[in-house]
């Protein structure tokens, strides 16, 4: 990811995603606690430094061992980077011994949350990431082997996968995804990988990173990602997280401002996303990251402000399934129209992302976001959801409002700033 050259394809459709909920994963592996909020390029774990992060409202940092005790004084869950954490080991007893000792050490520390694997691996190197992660996971169930995977536009190479003809037949197609035909081999090549990384490597969580804010626009496959990922994360039972541009520092970025780093976080959160880390944290200033030769930027204070409206929407988020998303005109690449029976109708004017979720495939609750980066707007909703009383989750508090009886017509009007979200319930008190 570090290097990496973006490439955006030229392609211009859109595709609807079926919201099915996915079959639960096996018994044994890590569990996720807690909405990850999280960065790319780590600062230094010291105690001034992470003291800073857990005030900036993230809560898992990369650390080396000697880091564990520093997170764990400022209460911050840790991902745990070491050159033993390399599938290459297994192959060597006597660096085996090393990465059993490491396991013993460090598997009951109360601030582990995550091994650190490895970032953006093609195809060819899932088998032996798979028995790495088979390894840890029987020595250490209880915490995650992290591994971050590419976003659509990177290359069939780069993948390790072929879009050829034969393996259309094996991954098939997204039905009813906008701009998604038969011969899309962005689309092909990229269920391919996931189908392939999910079956050999059986991650408990699926990453991965997408750069949407170019000099020349913006990027056309930002929402695919998110429906593809989505998709696979559903069929496997598995959470995802998204990685999401924090800098400008590839030559055809753009840095985000406030209200796009607003535009990433909710659109992830309306998808079902259950974690946002930012590319990239702590670089040199010719990076443009959140920190910036050990300083922060302007990004910093913005994002801090993020993080703490997330780390209240996450506890309601993780009890929720995704149970559709669905976009209003014109369609971005890889995304679904409002279908006419679902309980939520967005009957006014504007461009919109409405996540709808739930429990036992029931609709109970949904969120809606501002597609539009630049000018507020306001849906217009029509509920169709069960329940007398539209409550709304209070991004200070974390807490649901006492609520307002909806009208007979059970419509709603709901104020949104560029590139914002809220979320809200019904019940019947």
């Amino acid at each position: 990811m570090y290097g990496q050259t973006i490439i955006v394809s030229a392609l211009l459709a859109a595709m609807p995603l079926a919201a099915g909920a996915g079959e639960p994963g096996a018994a044994k592996g890590w569990k996720q606690k807690q909405f990850i909020i999280t960065f790319w390029c780590p600062p230094p774990a010291t105690d001034e430094v992470l003291a800073n992060v857990a005030a900036e409202n993230y809560n898992l940092t990369e650390v080396p061992v000697e880091g564990l005790d520093v997170a764990a004084r400022h209460g911050l869950r840790a991902m745990l980077n070491n050159s033993l954490l390399n599938p290459a080991v297994l192959d060597d007893p006597a660096k085996r011994a090393q990465l059993d000792a490491l396991i013993e050490r460090v598997k009951k520390h109360p601030a582990l949350e995550a091994y650190y694997i490895t970032d953006e691996p093609g195809a060819k190197a899932f088998p032996g990431l798979g028995k790495l992660v088979a390894y840890l996971r029987e020595r250490d169930p209880d915490h995650l082997a992290y591994i971050n995977l590419f976003p659509t536009y990177a290359s069939e190479a780069q993948l390790g996968v072929s879009a050829d003809a034969a393996e259309r037949a094996k991954v098939g197609y997204p039905q009813n995804f906008a701009g998604v035909g038969t011969s899309d081999k962005t689309v092909l090549a990229y269920r391919e990988h996931l189908k392939q990384f999910i079956e050999i490597v059986k991650p408990d969580l699926i990453s991965y990173d997408h750069y949407h804010f170019l000099l020349s626009g913006d990027g056309s496959q930002y929402f695919l990602n998110l429906a593809l990922i989505r998709q696979a994360a559903q069929e496997a039972g598995k959470p995802f997280l998204n990685i999401v541009q924090a800098c400008n520092g590839e030559k055809v970025w753009r840095l985000p401002n406030a209200a796009e780093m607003r535009w990433l976080a909710y659109t992830t959160m309306a998808y079902g996303g259950r974690g946002i880390s930012y590319f990239v944290y702590w670089m040199p200033k010719v990076y443009g990251g959140i920190y910036q030769d050990g300083k922060p930027s302007p990004l910093a204070r913005v994002v801090a402000d993020l993080n703490g409206e997330m780390a209240k929407l996450g506890p309601s988020l993780l009890q929720l399934d995704s149970t559709g998303v669905y976009h209003t005109a014109p369609l971005p690449y890889g995304t679904q129209a409002v279908p006419a029976d679902a309980p939520v109708q967005i009957i006014g004017k504007g461009e919109f992302v409405l996540g709808l979720f739930g429990e036992s495939g029931r609709t109970t609750s949904f969120m809606i976001v501002n597609r539009s980066y630049k000018e507020p707007a306001e849906a217009a909703l029509k509920i169709a959801i069960p329940g007398r009383k539209l409550q709304e989750l209070d991004r200070k508090t974390g807490k649901w409002s006492e609520g307002e009886t909806l009208p007979a017509d059970r419509q709603v009007k709901v104020r949104l700033d560029p590139g914002d979200g809220r979320l809200f319930r019904t019940v019947e008190r």
